[in-house]
Protein backbone atom coordinates (compact mmCIF):
# COMPACT_ATOMS: atom_id res chain seq x y z
CA UNK A 1 0.00 0.00 0.00
CA UNK A 2 1.14 3.30 -0.92
CA UNK A 3 1.15 5.20 2.23
CA UNK A 4 -0.47 8.80 2.27
CA UNK A 5 2.40 12.08 2.80
CA UNK A 6 2.12 15.48 3.28
CA UNK A 7 3.37 16.66 -0.05
CA UNK A 8 -0.27 14.48 -1.38
CA UNK A 9 -2.91 16.21 0.04
CA UNK A 10 -4.71 18.35 -1.47
CA UNK A 11 -7.70 20.40 -1.43
CA UNK A 12 -11.41 18.96 -2.93
CA UNK A 13 -11.79 22.77 -4.83
CA UNK A 14 -7.99 22.73 -5.54
CA UNK A 15 -7.80 21.06 -9.70
CA UNK A 16 -5.39 22.86 -11.29
CA UNK A 17 -2.35 20.73 -10.89
CA UNK A 18 -4.95 17.99 -11.41
CA UNK A 19 -6.65 19.06 -14.55
CA UNK A 20 -4.80 16.81 -17.55
CA UNK A 21 -6.01 13.66 -15.22
CA UNK A 22 -9.01 14.24 -14.44
CA UNK A 23 -10.21 15.14 -17.58
CA UNK A 24 -7.96 12.10 -18.68
CA UNK A 25 -10.44 10.13 -16.43
CA UNK A 26 -13.37 11.58 -17.55
CA UNK A 27 -12.42 10.99 -20.92
CA UNK A 28 -12.10 7.57 -20.18
CA UNK A 29 -15.94 7.39 -19.41
CA UNK A 30 -16.72 8.75 -22.05
CA UNK A 31 -16.77 6.01 -24.91
CA UNK A 32 -18.31 3.54 -22.32
CA UNK A 33 -21.24 6.37 -22.48
CA UNK A 34 -21.87 7.37 -26.07
CA UNK A 35 -20.97 3.71 -27.57
CA UNK A 36 -18.23 5.65 -29.18
CA UNK A 37 -15.10 3.90 -31.06
CA UNK A 38 -11.93 5.09 -30.81
CA UNK A 39 -12.32 6.47 -33.90
CA UNK A 40 -15.46 8.29 -33.48
CA UNK A 41 -13.96 9.81 -30.71
CA UNK A 42 -10.91 11.33 -32.09
CA UNK A 43 -13.49 13.07 -34.70
CA UNK A 44 -15.14 14.77 -31.70
CA UNK A 45 -11.78 15.75 -30.47
CA UNK A 46 -11.77 18.00 -33.62
CA UNK A 47 -9.44 15.21 -35.32
CA UNK A 48 -5.94 16.03 -33.28
CA UNK A 49 -4.06 12.83 -32.44
CA UNK A 50 -3.11 12.45 -30.22
CA UNK A 51 -5.39 14.92 -28.58
CA UNK A 52 -3.57 17.31 -26.46
CA UNK A 53 -4.95 18.00 -22.95
CA UNK A 54 -5.98 21.84 -23.72
CA UNK A 55 -7.77 20.42 -26.46
CA UNK A 56 -9.73 17.61 -24.42
CA UNK A 57 -10.76 20.16 -21.65
CA UNK A 58 -12.18 22.64 -24.29
CA UNK A 59 -13.87 19.54 -26.06
CA UNK A 60 -15.20 18.32 -22.65
CA UNK A 61 -16.55 21.83 -21.81
CA UNK A 62 -18.63 21.72 -25.12
CA UNK A 63 -20.59 18.81 -24.66
CA UNK A 64 -24.36 19.05 -23.78
CA UNK A 65 -25.12 19.19 -20.01
CA UNK A 66 -27.31 15.52 -20.16
CA UNK A 67 -23.99 13.85 -21.47
CA UNK A 68 -21.70 15.79 -18.56
CA UNK A 69 -24.26 14.88 -15.53
CA UNK A 70 -24.08 10.82 -17.31
CA UNK A 71 -20.04 11.14 -17.05
CA UNK A 72 -20.40 13.14 -13.49
CA UNK A 73 -22.41 10.14 -12.26
CA UNK A 74 -19.94 7.73 -12.54
CA UNK A 75 -17.05 9.16 -10.91
CA UNK A 76 -16.59 8.88 -6.74
CA UNK A 77 -17.37 12.21 -4.85
CA UNK A 78 -13.68 13.36 -4.72
CA UNK A 79 -13.23 13.17 -8.32
CA UNK A 80 -16.71 14.59 -8.80
CA UNK A 81 -16.13 17.52 -6.80
CA UNK A 82 -12.86 18.22 -8.18
CA UNK A 83 -14.69 18.08 -11.90
CA UNK A 84 -17.47 20.82 -10.55
CA UNK A 85 -14.16 23.32 -9.89
CA UNK A 86 -13.01 22.96 -13.41
CA UNK A 87 -15.60 25.87 -15.25
CA UNK A 88 -18.82 27.05 -15.12
CA UNK A 89 -20.22 24.83 -17.34
CA UNK A 90 -19.35 21.52 -15.10
CA UNK A 91 -19.98 23.24 -12.01
CA UNK A 92 -23.54 23.66 -13.60
CA UNK A 93 -23.37 19.87 -14.25
CA UNK A 94 -22.01 18.93 -10.86
CA UNK A 95 -24.81 21.03 -8.90
CA UNK A 96 -27.50 19.68 -11.20
CA UNK A 97 -26.47 16.06 -10.56
CA UNK A 98 -26.58 16.91 -7.04
CA UNK A 99 -29.87 19.10 -6.84
CA UNK A 100 -31.71 16.99 -8.83
CA UNK A 101 -31.26 13.55 -6.92
CA UNK A 102 -29.61 11.86 -9.84
CA UNK A 103 -25.41 10.81 -8.28
CA UNK A 104 -26.51 7.88 -6.23
CA UNK A 105 -22.71 5.80 -7.01
CA UNK A 106 -22.04 3.92 -4.07
CA UNK A 107 -18.95 5.02 -2.55
CA UNK A 108 -15.86 3.53 -0.98
CA UNK A 109 -15.62 4.41 2.44
CA UNK A 110 -12.48 7.22 3.76
CA UNK A 111 -10.89 8.00 6.48
CA UNK A 112 -11.88 11.43 8.24
CA UNK A 113 -9.71 12.61 10.21
CA UNK A 114 -7.60 16.00 11.85
CA UNK A 115 -4.39 17.28 11.93
CA UNK A 116 -3.13 19.79 14.02
CA UNK A 117 -1.59 22.01 10.92
CA UNK A 118 -4.39 21.88 9.06
CA UNK A 119 -5.90 24.41 11.88
CA UNK A 120 -8.79 24.10 14.11
CA UNK A 121 -11.59 23.77 11.48
CA UNK A 122 -10.49 21.55 9.16
CA UNK A 123 -10.42 17.68 8.54
CA UNK A 124 -8.56 15.75 5.78
CA UNK A 125 -10.39 12.83 3.85
CA UNK A 126 -8.12 9.64 2.91
CA UNK A 127 -9.35 7.82 -0.08
CA UNK A 128 -8.45 4.22 -0.02
CA UNK A 129 -9.48 4.14 -3.99
CA UNK A 130 -6.88 6.81 -4.72
CA UNK A 131 -4.38 6.41 -1.49
CA UNK A 132 -4.50 10.52 -1.21
CA UNK A 133 -5.98 12.55 1.67
CA UNK A 134 -8.02 16.10 0.53
CA UNK A 135 -8.45 18.83 3.00
CA UNK A 136 -11.81 19.98 3.86
CA UNK A 137 -13.18 23.12 5.89
CA UNK A 138 -16.01 22.11 7.93
CA UNK A 139 -18.25 24.71 9.30
CA UNK A 140 -18.12 25.96 13.71
CA UNK A 141 -17.57 25.02 15.80
CA UNK A 142 -14.57 23.75 15.19
CA UNK A 143 -13.95 20.05 14.25
CA UNK A 144 -10.96 19.71 16.47
CA UNK A 145 -12.91 20.80 19.53
CA UNK A 146 -15.38 18.29 19.20
CA UNK A 147 -16.09 14.53 19.53
CA UNK A 148 -17.21 12.38 16.22
CA UNK A 149 -19.24 9.52 18.12
CA UNK A 150 -20.38 8.03 14.57
CA UNK A 151 -21.23 8.45 10.86
CA UNK A 152 -23.28 6.81 8.53
CA UNK A 153 -24.71 7.72 5.07
CA UNK A 154 -22.33 10.44 5.06
CA UNK A 155 -23.23 12.52 8.10
CA UNK A 156 -20.55 12.92 10.79
CA UNK A 157 -22.23 12.86 14.47
CA UNK A 158 -20.59 15.62 16.57
CA UNK A 159 -20.48 16.16 20.55
CA UNK A 160 -19.38 20.12 21.14
CA UNK A 161 -17.94 21.99 23.97
CA UNK A 162 -21.44 22.66 25.31
CA UNK A 163 -21.80 18.36 24.94
CA UNK A 164 -24.78 19.37 22.57
CA UNK A 165 -24.67 17.25 19.16
CA UNK A 166 -25.02 18.05 15.62
CA UNK A 167 -25.19 16.21 12.50
CA UNK A 168 -22.23 17.54 9.89
CA UNK A 169 -22.39 16.49 6.13
CA UNK A 170 -18.32 17.54 5.34
CA UNK A 171 -18.77 17.31 1.82
CA UNK A 172 -21.85 19.68 1.61
CA UNK A 173 -20.68 20.96 4.99
CA UNK A 174 -24.61 21.18 6.10
CA UNK A 175 -24.94 21.21 9.42
CA UNK A 176 -28.10 20.12 11.43
CA UNK A 177 -28.81 20.58 15.64
CA UNK A 178 -29.88 17.40 17.12
CA UNK A 179 -32.36 17.40 20.28
CA UNK A 180 -30.72 18.77 23.10
CA UNK A 181 -28.68 16.74 25.42
CA UNK A 182 -30.80 18.00 28.45
CA UNK A 183 -34.11 15.92 27.16
CA UNK A 184 -31.98 12.82 27.54
CA UNK A 185 -33.74 10.70 29.93
CA UNK A 186 -30.53 11.18 32.71
CA UNK A 187 -29.17 14.36 32.13
CA UNK A 188 -31.10 17.37 34.00
CA UNK A 189 -30.10 21.34 33.40
CA UNK A 190 -28.55 23.47 36.20
CA UNK A 191 -28.95 26.98 35.66
CA UNK A 192 -27.20 29.89 37.27
CA UNK A 193 -28.49 33.18 39.39
CA UNK A 194 -28.91 34.68 35.76
CA UNK A 195 -31.00 31.73 34.34
CA UNK A 196 -27.85 30.56 32.09
CA UNK A 197 -27.14 27.00 31.21
CA UNK A 198 -24.30 26.42 34.18
CA UNK A 199 -23.59 22.66 34.79
CA UNK A 200 -25.51 19.27 34.09
CA UNK A 201 -26.92 16.50 36.48
CA UNK A 202 -26.66 13.10 34.90
CA UNK A 203 -28.54 10.26 36.97
CA UNK A 204 -27.40 7.37 36.96
CA UNK A 205 -30.26 4.89 36.62
CA UNK A 206 -31.43 2.79 34.12
CA UNK A 207 -34.06 0.36 33.34
CA UNK A 208 -32.82 -2.49 35.04
CA UNK A 209 -29.97 -0.85 37.39
CA UNK A 210 -32.34 1.81 39.45
CA UNK A 211 -29.42 4.35 40.47
CA UNK A 212 -26.93 2.71 41.82
CA UNK A 213 -25.01 5.79 43.31
CA UNK A 214 -25.87 9.26 43.28
CA UNK A 215 -26.53 11.85 40.52
CA UNK A 216 -23.22 13.52 39.37
CA UNK A 217 -22.58 17.09 38.17
CA UNK A 218 -20.82 17.84 35.35
CA UNK A 219 -19.48 20.90 33.68
CA UNK A 220 -20.72 21.94 30.15
CA UNK A 221 -18.06 20.33 28.34
CA UNK A 222 -17.45 17.52 30.74
CA UNK A 223 -20.70 15.83 30.47
CA UNK A 224 -19.76 14.23 26.82
CA UNK A 225 -16.69 12.73 28.18
CA UNK A 226 -19.00 10.43 30.65
CA UNK A 227 -22.47 10.41 28.69
CA UNK A 228 -22.30 9.79 24.69
CA UNK A 229 -20.86 6.56 23.61
CA UNK A 230 -21.96 5.58 20.01
CA UNK A 231 -24.23 7.48 17.55
CA UNK A 232 -25.76 6.32 14.28
CA UNK A 233 -27.72 7.85 11.18
CA UNK A 234 -30.53 5.44 9.57
CA UNK A 235 -32.86 5.89 6.64
CA UNK A 236 -36.34 6.60 8.36
CA UNK A 237 -38.49 5.13 5.26
CA UNK A 238 -41.47 6.24 6.82
CA UNK A 239 -40.81 9.60 6.28
CA UNK A 240 -37.48 10.21 3.62
CA UNK A 241 -35.69 11.29 6.42
CA UNK A 242 -33.04 9.84 9.45
CA UNK A 243 -33.37 8.51 12.66
CA UNK A 244 -30.76 9.36 14.95
CA UNK A 245 -29.98 6.45 17.52
CA UNK A 246 -27.76 7.34 20.15
CA UNK A 247 -25.75 4.53 22.85
CA UNK A 248 -25.01 6.40 26.05
CA UNK A 249 -24.32 6.09 29.60
CA UNK A 250 -25.18 5.41 32.27
CA UNK A 251 -24.57 1.68 31.08
CA UNK A 252 -24.75 1.81 27.73
CA UNK A 253 -28.68 2.64 27.08
CA UNK A 254 -30.35 3.24 24.11
CA UNK A 255 -32.30 6.72 22.88
CA UNK A 256 -33.49 7.48 19.36
CA UNK A 257 -34.80 11.21 17.91
CA UNK A 258 -36.26 11.88 14.57
CA UNK A 259 -34.24 14.09 12.69
CA UNK A 260 -36.34 17.48 13.28
CA UNK A 261 -37.47 16.27 16.46
CA UNK A 262 -37.37 18.00 19.73
CA UNK A 263 -36.85 15.27 22.50
CA UNK A 264 -34.45 11.95 22.66
CA UNK A 265 -36.81 8.44 23.20
CA UNK A 266 -35.19 6.74 26.01
CA UNK A 267 -35.33 2.85 24.70
CA UNK A 268 -35.31 0.75 28.34
CA UNK A 269 -35.13 -1.58 30.07
CA UNK A 270 -31.99 -3.22 28.82
CA UNK A 271 -28.40 -1.53 28.86
CA UNK A 272 -24.74 -2.57 27.92
CA UNK A 273 -25.08 -2.14 24.43
CA UNK A 274 -22.45 -1.76 21.76
CA UNK A 275 -23.33 -1.12 18.03
CA UNK A 276 -26.67 -1.24 16.04
CA UNK A 277 -27.98 -1.49 12.78
CA UNK A 278 -31.02 -0.49 11.14
CA UNK A 279 -33.28 -2.50 8.57
CA UNK A 280 -36.40 -2.41 7.03
CA UNK A 281 -37.92 -0.43 10.12
CA UNK A 282 -36.16 -2.64 12.41
CA UNK A 283 -33.29 -1.49 15.01
CA UNK A 284 -31.13 -4.36 15.98
CA UNK A 285 -28.53 -3.65 18.91
CA UNK A 286 -26.26 -6.56 20.25
CA UNK A 287 -25.11 -6.59 23.91
CA UNK A 288 -21.73 -6.66 25.52
CA UNK A 289 -23.48 -10.60 26.39
CA UNK A 290 -24.40 -11.47 22.90
CA UNK A 291 -27.88 -10.77 23.21
CA UNK A 292 -29.48 -9.34 20.11
CA UNK A 293 -32.58 -6.82 20.58
CA UNK A 294 -35.25 -5.78 17.73
CA UNK A 295 -36.97 -2.76 18.14
CA UNK A 296 -39.93 -1.54 15.85
CA UNK A 297 -39.72 1.90 15.23
CA UNK A 298 -42.31 2.29 13.08
CA UNK A 299 -45.75 2.88 15.03
CA UNK A 300 -47.04 5.05 17.65
CA UNK A 301 -45.21 2.64 19.77
CA UNK A 302 -41.71 0.93 20.53
CA UNK A 303 -41.65 -2.42 20.60
CA UNK A 304 -38.87 -5.02 21.12
CA UNK A 305 -38.04 -9.23 20.98
CA UNK A 306 -35.08 -10.87 21.32
CA UNK A 307 -33.26 -12.67 18.19
CA UNK A 308 -30.93 -14.09 20.50
CA UNK A 309 -29.71 -14.65 23.86
CA UNK A 310 -26.44 -14.20 25.91
CA UNK A 311 -23.60 -15.77 24.21
CA UNK A 312 -20.40 -16.82 25.59
CA UNK A 313 -18.66 -16.45 22.87
CA UNK A 314 -19.04 -12.51 23.36
CA UNK A 315 -17.69 -12.84 26.69
CA UNK A 316 -14.55 -10.49 26.12
CA UNK A 317 -13.46 -7.31 23.42
CA UNK A 318 -16.11 -5.34 21.44
CA UNK A 319 -19.38 -6.49 19.26
CA UNK A 320 -20.69 -5.29 16.24
CA UNK A 321 -23.41 -6.21 14.57
CA UNK A 322 -23.42 -5.77 10.36
CA UNK A 323 -25.46 -6.22 7.55
CA UNK A 324 -24.10 -8.83 5.59
CA UNK A 325 -24.72 -8.30 1.24
CA UNK A 326 -26.52 -11.36 1.14
CA UNK A 327 -29.40 -10.44 3.73
CA UNK A 328 -28.11 -12.06 6.74
CA UNK A 329 -26.85 -10.41 9.69
CA UNK A 330 -23.04 -11.02 11.38
CA UNK A 331 -22.47 -10.53 14.77
CA UNK A 332 -18.39 -9.44 15.13
CA UNK A 333 -16.32 -9.75 18.20
CA UNK A 334 -13.26 -7.51 18.12
CA UNK A 335 -10.68 -8.92 21.00
CA UNK A 336 -7.38 -6.74 22.09
CA UNK A 337 -4.97 -8.99 22.51
CA UNK A 338 -1.79 -6.50 23.33
CA UNK A 339 -2.38 -3.81 25.52
CA UNK A 340 -1.21 -1.95 28.98
CA UNK A 341 -3.68 0.27 30.91
CA UNK A 342 -1.68 0.57 33.86
CA UNK A 343 1.82 1.45 32.15
CA UNK A 344 5.00 2.21 34.35
CA UNK A 345 5.57 6.19 35.17
CA UNK A 346 5.82 8.05 31.95
CA UNK A 347 4.86 5.52 29.59
CA UNK A 348 1.50 5.78 27.63
CA UNK A 349 -1.54 3.83 27.96
CA UNK A 350 -2.47 1.62 24.67
CA UNK A 351 -4.00 -1.30 23.36
CA UNK A 352 -4.11 -2.91 20.11
CA UNK A 353 -6.54 -5.33 18.35
CA UNK A 354 -5.13 -8.41 17.64
CA UNK A 355 -8.39 -10.73 16.80
CA UNK A 356 -11.59 -11.07 15.16
CA UNK A 357 -14.08 -13.47 15.82
CA UNK A 358 -17.18 -13.56 13.30
CA UNK A 359 -21.09 -15.12 13.85
CA UNK A 360 -23.49 -15.58 11.62
CA UNK A 361 -27.14 -14.73 13.54
CA UNK A 362 -29.59 -17.62 13.13
CA UNK A 363 -32.71 -16.02 13.56
CA UNK A 364 -34.70 -19.15 13.04
CA UNK A 365 -32.52 -20.95 16.09
CA UNK A 366 -31.91 -17.75 17.92
CA UNK A 367 -28.25 -18.51 17.85
CA UNK A 368 -25.08 -17.23 16.88
CA UNK A 369 -22.96 -19.97 14.04
CA UNK A 370 -18.94 -18.94 13.73
CA UNK A 371 -17.89 -18.32 10.27
CA UNK A 372 -13.92 -18.26 9.72
CA UNK A 373 -13.79 -16.44 6.66
CA UNK A 374 -15.91 -13.26 4.88
CA UNK A 375 -14.08 -14.37 1.58
CA UNK A 376 -14.52 -12.19 -1.27
CA UNK A 377 -16.16 -9.39 1.62
CA UNK A 378 -13.93 -6.68 3.72
CA UNK A 379 -15.40 -5.15 6.99
CA UNK A 380 -15.26 -1.66 8.60
CA UNK A 381 -15.08 -1.43 11.68
CA UNK A 382 -15.28 1.58 14.43
CA UNK A 383 -17.31 4.53 15.43
CA UNK A 384 -18.90 4.33 11.85
CA UNK A 385 -22.21 1.92 11.31
CA UNK A 386 -20.79 -1.21 10.89
CA UNK A 387 -20.36 -2.64 7.15
CA UNK A 388 -19.73 -5.55 5.47
CA UNK A 389 -18.76 -4.65 1.63
CA UNK A 390 -17.81 -6.39 -1.57
CA UNK A 391 -14.46 -6.77 -2.77
CA UNK A 392 -15.64 -7.26 -6.00
CA UNK A 393 -17.83 -4.25 -6.13
CA UNK A 394 -15.11 -2.03 -4.35
CA UNK A 395 -12.21 -3.36 -6.03
CA UNK A 396 -10.04 -0.58 -3.86
CA UNK A 397 -10.69 -3.26 -1.42
CA UNK A 398 -8.89 -5.74 -0.01
CA UNK A 399 -10.85 -8.87 0.64
CA UNK A 400 -11.09 -10.86 3.84
CA UNK A 401 -10.01 -8.10 5.41
CA UNK A 402 -11.06 -6.00 8.22
CA UNK A 403 -10.80 -2.31 7.87
CA UNK A 404 -10.76 -0.85 11.71
CA UNK A 405 -10.46 2.39 14.04
CA UNK A 406 -10.07 3.30 17.37
CA UNK A 407 -14.09 3.38 19.07
CA UNK A 408 -12.88 2.38 22.63
CA UNK A 409 -14.59 3.81 25.32
CA UNK A 410 -11.01 3.81 27.26
CA UNK A 411 -10.36 7.23 24.78
CA UNK A 412 -13.46 9.09 26.79
CA UNK A 413 -12.40 8.44 30.20
CA UNK A 414 -9.31 10.07 30.09
CA UNK A 415 -6.99 9.20 27.19
CA UNK A 416 -7.96 11.15 24.23
CA UNK A 417 -4.46 12.33 23.31
CA UNK A 418 -3.04 8.28 23.36
CA UNK A 419 -2.05 6.26 21.12
CA UNK A 420 -5.05 5.54 18.39
CA UNK A 421 -5.78 1.67 17.43
CA UNK A 422 -6.52 1.74 14.03
CA UNK A 423 -5.40 -0.23 10.72
CA UNK A 424 -5.99 -3.09 8.54
CA UNK A 425 -5.94 -6.58 9.84
CA UNK A 426 -5.37 -9.69 7.33
CA UNK A 427 -7.56 -12.36 8.74
CA UNK A 428 -6.14 -15.02 6.46
CA UNK A 429 -2.67 -14.58 9.04
CA UNK A 430 -3.69 -11.79 11.46
CA UNK A 431 -1.21 -9.23 10.21
CA UNK A 432 -1.56 -6.02 10.70
CA UNK A 433 -0.66 -2.74 8.87
CA UNK A 434 -1.27 1.15 8.33
CA UNK A 435 -3.44 3.20 6.78
CA UNK A 436 -1.88 6.54 6.87
CA UNK A 437 1.16 6.89 8.77
CA UNK A 438 0.25 7.99 12.62
CA UNK A 439 2.19 11.28 12.92
CA UNK A 440 -0.18 12.46 10.66
CA UNK A 441 -3.09 12.62 12.35
CA UNK A 442 -4.30 13.92 15.85
CA UNK A 443 -5.29 11.69 18.46
CA UNK A 444 -8.43 13.69 19.01
CA UNK A 445 -10.87 13.88 17.56
CA UNK A 446 -10.15 10.24 16.84
CA UNK A 447 -10.24 9.14 13.17
CA UNK A 448 -13.17 8.01 11.79
CA UNK A 449 -14.64 6.23 8.64
CA UNK A 450 -17.55 8.23 6.64
CA UNK A 451 -19.08 6.74 3.13
CA UNK A 452 -19.01 10.20 1.74
CA UNK A 453 -23.14 11.43 0.64
CA UNK A 454 -24.36 14.43 -1.14
CA UNK A 455 -27.39 14.47 0.07
CA UNK A 456 -29.15 17.42 1.38
CA UNK A 457 -31.84 17.56 4.34
CA UNK A 458 -34.65 20.13 3.53
CA UNK A 459 -36.16 19.36 7.35
CA UNK A 460 -38.87 22.33 6.53
CA UNK A 461 -40.28 20.49 3.43
CA UNK A 462 -40.44 16.88 5.28
CA UNK A 463 -41.44 18.38 8.25
CA UNK A 464 -44.72 19.02 6.57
Amino acid sequence: MELSSIASMMSLGSLAIQRTNLCSLVFRVLPKLLSYTPSSLKKLCKDVDPPQSDTIVGTLRELPQDILMDIFATLEIPDLIRAGAVCPSWHSAYTSLQSLGLYNLSQTPCLLYTSQSAGDSSAYLYSLREKRSYKLTLPDPPIRTRCLIGSSHGWLVTVDERSEMHLVNPITCEQIALPSVITIEQVTPIFDECGLLHKYEMSWHAGIHDGFQSPSIFDLDKLRDKLQFKAFVFDDTSTGSYIVVLIHNPVRQLSFAKVGADIWTWLPPYDVYDDCTYKNGILYAVRVTGDIHAFDLSGPVVTMKMITGTSDCLSTGSSYIVQDPWGGLLVICRICEDYNLLPDHGAPEFWKTGKINMYEVDVVESELKEINCLSAHALFLGHNQSLCLSAKEYPSLKANHVYFTDDSFFWTIGFKNNHRDMGILNLDNNRREHLILPQLCSNFPAPIWITPHLRRLNLASEAA
